[in-house]
């Protein structure tokens, strides 16, 4: 049995490499759940190098995960200039003209057991023209610029919803820093310039920095970026492309001066080769045009993104250059990646800080000893595989769906898609039903939401739906949208939801 289980062979030292979003989150996350253990955790970052910092909006689970560190919505919110995110909004994905909200929430009230929207079907073919989003609290709140907290225990599936945050990356590593420091994690600003592995078994050993000190670890997190400068370059993990599959492969970002009171939704409009976001935050808003080179120009992407940014622009803006995919394994020998050091998909359904929170979720769950059993790294690598995969999936429907005129949007209506992906259309228009993969990000709802945004709707309903009488069914649903109608209106807007979390916020600090 040798030490496996034994003291001699705990982890002892930690070193995570790259500071930013994926750094400080792991910094802050383990050194929370390996308090009282003696395991020491040090961060090496350089001061020199900068960030992406392009992921300024999350999904709900970023509230879950700050939560777990003992932190209030209302204090990330102030510390973070954050706004409410109610859900996506895409604009012109279908036609020109064109719009829904892929919510985060359910639609509708489920009866006998059988899913909402086979009873939206059955009103839409008897000429109910009312969109799916109208049976959504979240996609109404969205759409009308209101935000407010959940309710504890609804009344009725329609008063689910749940929400997440836009705000500044950098503001929330610097969070994240603050939270970790005072954990007791140690700080080195440095460059590393060699990384130096073991000759026994070519694990890493020691990172050599700028100043000639050495730093040894047992576990080390590749929080490097795009880079992957200990997984990618010391391990020699090749890197999978997925560009075939997803053909933007580059960005133009900038800030501008914010235009109006902030919308309560990230707003992603497509555009002639990709697609263009905006991100309402406190004093400024996020705003970025994602795009082929195949199809476009950097000298046509950046002026179409200048051309539709709402407010000045506050800076030049930033090209970025990326490969959608992942690399081959997320973990080898003694090395966990995380963020970008693991792979990239683009913001469009802002995944890239919750594949950070599951990376470390993942890594906590399965932390290793001395002896990095295979068992272990095996099933942090299956699952991360496999729910990188079913993001990936979740992406492509969204061009594969488009309606739109043009080259580029023309070649992703055409592209074959992942045979995993491929089994999830067509069990959904054949009978209205969804696949369930393992480790999915996304529920149910939203595929519903993708699905009937793009209007590609199940070739028949549900049978028990089918004789269901017409009348009685048009005054439900009826009903059903007066109450949310009612509901929505009697909650606060953006703006006064956000005055309330800052006096809440102060109250905390005055607690």
């Amino acid at each position: 049995m040798g030490n496996r289980g034994s003291a001699a062979n705990a982890i002892e030292r930690v070193v995570i490499v790259g500071g930013g979003t994926a750094g400080w989150m792991a910094a802050a996350a383990l050194s929370a759940h390996l308090a009282g253990t003696g395991v020491s955790i040090t961060l090496v970052e350089s001061s020199d190098i900068g960030t992406i910092g392009v992921g300024e909006a999350t999904i709900p689970t970023i509230r879950r995960f700050y939560a777990a560190l003992g932190m209030s919505d209302a204090e990330v919110m102030q510390a973070c200039q954050a706004t409410a995110k109610l859900g996506i909004r895409f604009v012109d994905w279908l036609r020109p003209g064109h719009d829904f909200v892929h919510p985060f929430g359910r639609f509708g009230q489920d009866l006998k057991g059988i899913d909402f929207h086979h009873y939206w079907r059955k009103a839409r073919d008897a000429g109910d023209p009312a969109p799916l989003g109208d049976y959504s609290l979240g996609a109404l709140l969205a759409s009308e610029g209101h935000a407010t907290l959940p309710a504890p225990n609804p009344a009725s599936q329609l008063g689910i919803f749940d929400w997440a945050l836009h705000f500044d990356a950098a503001l929330f590593a610097q969070h994240m820093r603050r939270f970790a420091e005072k954990m007791g994690v140690t700080r080195i600003d440095a460059r590393i310039v060699d990384v130096g592995l073991r000759g026994e078994d070519g694990f890493i050993d020691t990172l050599t920095l700028d100043s000639g000190v050495r730093v040894r670890g047992d576990l080390f997190v590749d929080c490097s970026g795009f880079r992957a400068l200990l997984l990618g370059e010391a391990l020699g993990v090749a890197y999978e492309s997925w560009s075939h599959w997803l053909l933007c492969d580059g960005a133009f970002a900038v800030q501008s001066e914010r235009a109006g009171d902030p919308p309560s939704c990230t707003t992603v409009t497509a555009r002639s080769a990709g697609w263009q976001w905006r991100i309402p935050l406190r004093q400024r808003e996020g705003n970025g045009l994602v795009f082929s080179s195949r199809f476009q120009s950097d000298d046509d992407a950046r002026n179409e993104l200048l051309a539709n940014v709402p407010g000045k622009p506050v800076m030049e803006p930033r090209r970025l250059r990326f490969t959608p995919g992942r690399r081959q394994v997320a973990w080898k020998k003694n090395c966990v990646a995380l963020g970008l050091a693991s792979g990239f998909l683009e913001p469009l359904e802002s995944t890239s800080i919750a594949l950070i929170e599951t990376g470390i979720e993942r890594l906590k769950s399965l932390f290793p000893d001395k002896d990095f059993d295979p068992a272990v790294t095996g099933e942090y690598n299956e699952q991360s595989a496999e729910e990188m995969e079913r993001v990936r999936d979740f992406l492509i429907l969204h061009y594969k769906l488009n309606g739109r005129p043009g080259p580029f949007w023309q070649a992703c209506r055409a592209m074959e898609v992942p045979e995993s992906l491929n089994g999830k259309l067509a069990l959904w228009r054949a009978r209205g039903a969804f696949v369930r993969y393992r480790w999915e990000m996304f529920s149910p709802a939203s595929w519903l939401a993708i699905y009937a945004g793009f209007e590609d709707l199940p070739d028949r309903i549900d049978p028990a739906v089918a004789g269901l009488d017409a009348d009685q069914l048009r005054r439900s649903l009826e009903g059903m949208r007066r109450s949310l109608q009612e509901t929505v209106a009697d909650t606060p807007s953006h703006r006064e939801f956000l005055e309330i979390m800052d006096g809440a916020a102060a109250q905390g600090r005055a607690a």
